[in-house]
């Protein structure tokens, strides 16, 4: 279903598979400057700027203004921090669920692939852009093609990858505090920490409002798929997935499996009795290898037949883009949490 580095990356997978790329003859943003001129323009105020990322110094003498990102949690991202104007080049995002707002702004933004990875390596070095963001390294691999970390750091391209999502033992590790991060390095990088810091206040607000609302309720048991007869695509105890479904007041069922995306026998799938899915939706993403939230629910009803999730048909589609590292996956824990504790949000 998802992106490398996972074991099963279906989505990147599948996409990665459409041959031609049709690119935006022109943009309207200017010209990046060379990254010569970048090294002796001189520091803007407030910078130069350092963060850590994948194990690399990242150092900026001014904001980026021609960037280009990846999967479409990582321009979300950019424009939940108000920084749409700085994006000069994006990926495709089929699904639907576009967050209030964002829709307009993403069609404004010139498409440099027709699907979720960037662009080919060619390209990608022609942008000129000061600064990549994406969630994972599947766009920067030399074997498909790509243009590499190191190639786009020596064009003066600097690469950034959300939540840390540098390698499989990174994404495993990865908590929900990354985000915040995140949120805080951007914020550095663009040269707008106070508006970081509000984004993140209010984040975490929401959170204390779900930890608040479900406290001292009984945990849902939740069966996180993305279909599957048997064996199953699910979600185990680590990643993100696992750590929105806690927040929300449910219990993964799969909490002790080992691995965030993982494939899961049907016998222990039928043992585990959820009582509600999470399945991951796709939206205009599908193809004949990617069944609809509603078909990919009903294989595990199907599976797991006397459970009561079963018995009362009770799932939530979740846009597969909440799973994975950005400013979407911290607001789908309210989402989640609604759907699991209706009652809990009647005041």
């Amino acid at each position: 279903m998802r992106r490398p580095p996972r074991p099963v990356p279906v989505l990147r997978k599948a996409l990665a598979l459409v041959a031609a790329l049709a690119l935006t003859a022109c943009s309207a943003a200017a010209p990046a400057p060379t990254p010569a001129a970048r090294r002796t323009a001189g520091a803007a105020a407030g910078f130069p700027v350092t963060v850590e990322n994948c194990g690399r110094t990242l150092t900026f003498d001014r904001p980026p203004a021609k960037v280009v990102t990846g999967y479409h949690p990582a321009l979300e991202t950019l424009l939940a921090l108000g920084l749409g104007d700085r994006v000069a080049g994006r990926t495709f995002f089929g699904e639907s669920a576009f967050l209030p707002g964002q829709k307009e702004q993403y069609d404004r933004i010139p498409q440099l692939s027709p699907t979720i990875m960037l662009p080919q390596k060619e390209v990608m070095l022609a942008q000129g852009a000061d600064f990549v963001l994406d969630n994972a390294m599947a766009s920067f691999d030399a074997a498909g093609g790509y243009a590499t970390v190191e190639e786009l750091d020596a064009a003066g391209s600097p690469v950034y990858i959300l939540g840390g999502w540098c390698s499989p033992e990174e994404v495993l590790r990865f908590t929900l505090d990354d985000t915040f991060t995140d949120l805080r390095n951007l914020g550095r990088i663009f040269g707008v920490p106070d508006r970081a810091e509000r984004l993140a206040a209010e984040l975490r607000a929401r959170l204390a409002d779900v930890r608040k609302r479900v406290e001292g309720r009984a945990p849902v048991k939740v069966l996180a798929t993305d279909g599957g007869k048997g064996p199953v695509n699910a979600y185990g105890g680590s990643g993100v997935t696992h750590q929105m479904i806690t927040l929300a007041g449910g219990e993964n069922v799969l909490a002790d499996v080992e691995g965030d995306y993982t494939e899961v026998s049907a016998e222990r799938i039928s043992a585990a009795r959820p009582e509600a899915l999470l399945v991951s939706d796709y939206a205009t993403l599908r193809g004949e290898d990617m069944p609809s939230a509603p078909a990919k629910a009903a294989e595990a009803f199907a599976v797991a037949r006397n459970s009561p999730a079963a018995e009362h048909g009770r799932y939530l589609a979740l846009p597969v883009a909440a799973q994975h590292p950005g400013y979407r996956n911290l607001l789908a824990v309210t989402d989640l949490a609604r759907f699991l504790h209706p009652d809990a949000f009647t005041r």
